[in-house]
């Protein structure tokens, strides 16, 4: 069999020094964003000092128009409206949290009493699980310790999600005074600020759970297959706090932007963030809450359940059974590595390529991805070389598989590459630099219809390449590591999470500060650079939800395999009733959450419109701009619809696997399980895409860059109408439905991983009376 090069003293420095050097460098991102100040300076507010000096960031010369004397009116400005998202955001974060803490205590007991449960809360030591020679850690630790690592992941996930908030509503008004000395300065701001949290969020989630290891160690002794199965709340508590993030985030979003784009855009013909439109503040905020905190928590918990789920694999392979510890947390080495090779590629962005026109900035996003990837390839082969036996043995429903260390090498890569074909195709669909969304936007000619047909058509295409892409590395990686393999190939596609948030955390960032610029009255040259940025954004947020949609798939599947070893089930039999059913009722769910989410944007979407009409039609002076609009109520609209809505679509899917386990039993469970991830996936790929092609072709429309484009538009003509309405439908299916159903994919099989002992010994009651 042979060991690792790499000592088990070298792995255990490797991956806290690669956390706590991830958690340095967000910091020193930071500190450089902090340096473009918000409040102005001595030198703001005399006409000829202006360019002078390096004060306050101020070294490079401004617009001219921006010179002079209303540079300190602009500065406080942008200050107040940063002030007023900020206040917004966290306000309702606290909210949603109150009500998440309550749902997470609820839960954590459930999980102590089911797992408790399974052999009468008894402290006596019991036969393991895979090995009935051998004696265990009784039910009781493990329900103990799943417990408290559920608490550990839910909590690392709501921080992840705050902080990332945090940075974002920081960084918004910053970019914006930015973009006065050109694009490539905002562009750095923005994406300094993107990186902060997608390396805060990246080491802490490693950190935590390398943590957590050690302390259950101490009490777990040599027992590592109780102890990775304990681990496996971590991706649970993730998992469940992302849910309620993205479907929360996603209804806030989605009400204040559509109401503030149907009245304003469509009924009054005022351009997007017009400071007179009463929803604006509510828009902005919801950037922040959806996009941000959603989507960090939502990759936290991919991270999370795909490490657990190759923990829990592993400790029942030769890993774990021999306790090689080094290779046992190989896992956890390809994602230290995966921090260090995203600290090189985000230096590519910031320091050694300038951007200095706008067509550069979606290259220089692409190029981000590609580097990493090559570079993580060539980290990965290392880390495979190093950390793992040339040969070695990963259990395989009950067998155990000989495998070489090349093997699983080629596991994690096939994952890592078709993230990277995922990213291309679904940017392809959805940036309005290609012919799809161009089409889209050419058939806004003949009104909103044909814009609907052409989206939704170009939205179930694009599921194509990126399930060839999923179906082959599934292929590939089972074939030579079972589901290990597989389990490593989520994380593969993972790997680079610091990187990929980067670049999603950037587009919010960018369509805030194009907000704020609208807002504080800044010159039509400030608003197009922002929206330049902007656009970019928009494709590598559609980028950033393949990746999440092209993980979701592994990661459920690795769990699923887990599930069914744990659950002691031989073979999921398609041709036995009790799996059918389940296949169908599982395949169903993804429309029955979406329904769920996409009604209650339109509901909260609906009060929203009545308020804003209500506005405009009784504040005198509103729209020749001599009156304030409330802001304030479209915030608590947004605000309570989301927090009231949010709760049913959470239930649906963390009840589903409790009922279907304990009245149907694991075999049905197996197939709602399988039939949630076929239907999900593609739900998710499609809503995705289609909502962002739409936006796209919206702004396609209105930048005008093209010839082609000059004859749809201007802002206000027939077919931008058109595509205003086609944005307006796409909002839900992009931002709310579509990045929700991942977390229900994953969701659903991790939390029956963790329940599975209880499902095993006590479930399926209806067919025990029949």
């Amino acid at each position: 069999m042979g060991s690792s090069i790499l000592p088990d003293l070298g792995a255990e420095i490797l991956i806290p020094v690669c956390a706590v050097i991830g958690i340095a460098f967000s910091l020193v991102q930071w500190l450089l964003v902090s340096k473009v100040k918000l409040s102005p300076g001595r030198d703001s507010g005399s006409p000829g000092n202006n360019g002078a000096g390096g004060k306050n960031g101020y070294s490079d010369y401004l617009i001219e128009e921006e010179e002079g004397l209303n540079d300190h009116n602009v500065v406080i400005k942008c200050a107040e409206i940063q002030t007023a998202i900020s206040e917004g955001a966290t306000s309702f974060l606290f909210t949603e949290y109150q009500y998440v803490g309550i749902f997470m205590v609820a839960f954590a007991i459930l999980i102590f009493l089911f797992l408790g449960s399974v052999e009468g809360f008894s402290t006596k030591s019991q036969p393991c699980t895979y090995d009935k020679s051998k004696m265990c850690k009784p039910a009781l630790a493990t329900a103990i310790f799943s417990t408290v690592s559920f608490l550990l992941g839910a909590v690392t996930s709501v921080v992840s999600g705050f902080l990332g908030m945090k940075i974002a509503t920081y960084a918004n008004a910053r970019t914006t005074l930015e973009a006065r000395k050109g694009v490539g300065k905002a562009f750095i701001t923005a994406f300094r600020s993107g990186a902060v949290m997608g390396f805060l969020l990246a080491a802490n989630g490693l950190l935590v759970l390398y943590i957590a290891i050690n302390l259950f160690k101490l009490y777990y002794g040599d027992d590592w297959g109780g102890l990775f199965e304990a681990i496996t709340g971590y991706g649970l508590g993730g998992s469940s706090m992302a849910l309620f993030g993205r479907v929360g985030g996603g209804i806030y979003t989605k009400a204040a932007d559509v109401g503030a784009d149907l009245v304003g855009k469509v009924e009054r013909n005022i351009p997007e963030d017009d400071p007179r439109n009463p929803a604006v503040i509510a828009d902005n905020v919801g950037d922040n809450v959806g996009d941000i905190a959603g989507m960090g928590s939502d990759l936290f918990g991919s991270y999370a359940e795909s490490s657990c789920a190759a923990l829990v694999v592993a400790s029942i392979s030769s890993f774990g059974i021999n306790h090689e510890l080094t290779p046992m947390l190989y896992p956890l080495i390809i994602s230290s590595v995966g921090i260090i090779v995203c600290l090189i590629t985000t230096l590519f962005a910031t320091d050694f390529f300038e951007i200095k026109a706008v067509k550069e900035i979606e290259p220089s996003l692409k190029r981000q991805l590609i580097i990493s990837t090559v570079l993580m390839t060539i980290g990965i082969g290392i880390v495979s070389w190093v950390a793992l036996p040339s040969s070695f043995t990963i259990f395989n429903f009950g067998d155990q598989k000989a495998v070489k260390n090349w093997q699983l090498f080629l596991c994690v890569a096939v994952g890592l590459w078709a993230g990277l074909i995922i990213g291309f195709v679904t940017e392809y669909y959805t940036s309005n630099a290609y012919s799809p969304v161009q089409d889209v936007a050419d058939s806004c000619r003949t009104g909103a219809a044909t814009n609907v047909i052409f989206g939704l058509a170009l939205g179930y295409k694009s599921c194509i390449i990126p399930i060839f892409a999923i179906a082959i590395s599934i292929f590939v990686s089972f074939s030579f590591a079972a589901m290990y393999g597989i389990a490593v190939a989520a994380l593969g596609m993972l790997s680079t999470i610091a990187t990929g948030l980067a670049i999603d955390a950037y587009g919010p960032i960018s369509d805030n500060a194009g907000g704020i610029a609208e807002m504080a009255g800044m010159s039509h040259r400030i608003r197009e650079r922002t929206d330049a940025l902007d656009a970019a954004g928009n494709t590598t947020a559609a980028i950033g939800k393949g990746f999440a949609i092209g993980s979701a798939a592994l990661v459920s599947l690795a769990l699923f395999g887990a599930f069914v070893s744990r659950a002691a089930i031989s073979t999921v039999d398609v041709l036995t009733p009790k799996v059918f059913i389940g296949l169908l009722v599982g395949a169903m769910l993804p429309y029955w959450f979406s329904a769920m989410t996409m009604k209650s944007v339109g509901s909260a979407a609906l009060k929203m419109v009545e308020e804003v009409r209500r506005q405009f039609n009784t504040i005198p002076g509103l729209m020749e701009g001599t009156a304030k609009p409330d802001y304030a109520t479209c915030v608590k609209i947004s605000t309570d619809a989301s927090i009231k809505e949010m709760i049913p679509p959470g239930a649906l899917v963390m009840l589903t696997p409790l009922i279907v386990g304990i009245f149907f039993g694991v075999e049905t469970l197996s197939g709602v399980l399988a039939g949630s991830l076929v239907s999900g996936v593609q739900i998710a790929i499609s809503a995705s895409n289609t909502g962002g092609a739409w936006d796209n072709a919206k702004k396609y429309i209105e930048a005008g860059a093209s010839e082609h484009a000059r004859t749809l538009g201007p802002k206000g003509s027939e077919p931008h109408k058109a595509a205003v309405i086609g944005d307006t439908i796409g909002d839900p299916l992009k931002d709310t439905s579509g990045p929700s159903l991942n977390i229900l994919i994953k969701l659903m099989a991790v939390e029956s991983l963790v329940f599975a002992p209880f499902f095993a010994t006590h479930g399926g009651l209806l067919f025990k009376i029949f």
